[in-house]
């Protein structure tokens, strides 16, 4: 007949779905596909439109006639690219980890054993890892992740009580609650139920929130783009550079042993000792690496500069490229995005351009490319818990130091996105990176996928 099957295509037919469907189930990754709500982004969902209560609708007005009085104060530049405010259109239900590709050989020591989407125009900007999760910051709301399953547990945004999706910082403090710094939504503290937000009509010194520290005396201190501010729990004490703080412009905060508070800013790195004494160090003291490729500043700091003159006479410039109008990296002296304290007590401090500097209270010593660190322009700095070697998220990926040897991972290795914003170890000895568009996972060889050794 001529619509006869020949028996031969019908056995080749059984005998490559058989094989598919085994290829399909040993190929299954240990991370499951992550079932929380979808990030939204609803244009119309702003803080002005969500705030039904009579305290939220008096804080809308004032800052309506506030905006009406002083048009030339705080006035938000969004770059034409990438856009960042208002935010990006709503990300997928973030996809299942899968192994990077094999024709991308990863580094000696490591290897990604996973990664998942947050959609193809946000940004992960912080990781925060606890016992039991990964806390992913993006630039359109929180996802919650198990450390153990690697799925998503839950996923927040404005629709929960966020005053902004935006997250520049997590932290969690003594009391087991989570602390989210967003753009211009202030600063929201999480107890498990439900958000309480503080802005500056409670007291805090700005909209922007970049860091967020807990002192032993239970004060919790935050860094904003007008300075820092100390709050008790009831009151807002806030410093500028009147004060001795290095610059108005403050991304990274820490506290060490002794109590004393560091401040990364645009300007150089400040100390505020326990007794209430301020001393700051710029490049001349020994900060950052010297310029020597003569690359161009940035009037674009990819955070947040100052463009006006006068105390309140300022725009916020905001997006994250790092490169000049001929495509070139840039240099920007005493500018520090971040920093972490090790278990020694030096202080590392992540810049731009100059690479990591790191600090032992007396003397300086800065590492560059030319050392081994992956990119001089540095996004974050984390201590691994586990081994106490340090992490650099940076504009060429992602570099570890155990203090004589370094190691590089970067987009040749099979990274998504060479620019890794932020970085976390979690319980299980896995390392997260925030990139563009999505998380990639990193283990050593010397462990398992869940990131114990074999």
């Amino acid at each position: 007949m001529k619509n006869a099957v020949p028996i031969q295509y019908l056995g080749f037919v059984i005998v490559s779905t058989l094989f598919l469907f085994v290829l399909s189930a040993c190929g299954q990754w240990m991370i499951q596909p992550i079932s929380a709500p979808p990030l939204t982004d609803n244009p119309s969902d702003t803080p002005e439109n969500r705030a039904s209560t009579s305290t939220r609708e008096n804080l809308t007005r004032q800052q309506q006639t506030r905006s009406e009085k002083q048009s030339n104060r705080r006035e938000k530049q969004e770059p034409a690219s990438p856009p960042v405010l208002p935010p990006l259109p709503a990300v997928q239900t973030p996809a299942p980890l899968e192994p990077a590709p094999s024709r991308i050989q990863p580094s000696a020591d490591y290897r990604i054993v996973g990664s998942f989407s947050t959609g193809e125009g946000s940004y992960v900007r912080s990781l925060f890892a606890d016992e039991l999760s990964v806390w992913v910051g993006t630039t359109e709301g929180v996802i919650q992740v198990s450390s153990l399953s690697g799925q998503a547990t839950q996923t927040y945004t404005t629709q929960d009580g966020l005053m902004s999706p935006y997250i520049f910082t997590i932290n969690k403090d003594p009391q087991g609650q989570y602390w989210f710094g967003t753009n211009n939504g202030g600063i929201s503290r999480f107890d498990g139920n439900s958000f309480k937000t503080y802005l500056p009509s409670d007291g805090l010194a700005d909209f922007w929130v970049y860091g967020v520290a807990f002192a032993a005396d239970g004060a919790t201190w935050i860094a904003t783009w007008n300075g820092v501010s100390r709050f008790d729990g009831k009151h807002f004490k806030n410093f500028n550079t009147g004060d001795g703080l290095a610059d108005r412009w403050v991304y990274a905060i820490a506290i060490d042993d002794d109590g004393a508070l560091w401040f990364g800013t645009e300007g150089g790195v400040s100390r505020l000792s326990a007794d209430g004494q301020w001393q700051t160090w710029v490049h001349q003291d020994g900060l950052g690496a010297p310029n020597k490729h003569r690359l161009s500043k940035s009037d674009n700091t990819g955070f947040g500069t100052q463009l006006g003159g006068g105390e309140d006479d300022y725009k916020h410039s905001h997006n994250l490229s790092v490169l000049d109008p001929t495509g070139n990296e840039t240099y920007n002296e005493n500018y520090v995005f971040s920093m972490a304290i090790d278990r020694a007590g030096n202080k590392w401090f992540g810049t731009w351009g100059g690479g990591v500097s790191r600090f032992d209270g007396s003397q300086w010593q800065n590492y560059t490319t030319e050392e081994g660190l992956s990119g001089n322009i540095v996004y974050a700095v984390t201590v691994d818990p586990h081994d106490a070697a340090l992490w650099f998220g940076t504009n060429h990926g992602v570099s570890r130091f155990d203090g004589k040897t370094w190691t590089r991972f970067t987009a040749q290795n099979g990274l998504a996105n060479e620019n890794v914003y932020a970085v976390a170890v979690d319980s299980e000895g896995r390392i997260w990176l925030g990139e563009k568009g999505g998380v990639d996972v990193l283990t050593s060889r010397s462990q398992g996928e869940s990131g114990r050794p074999h």
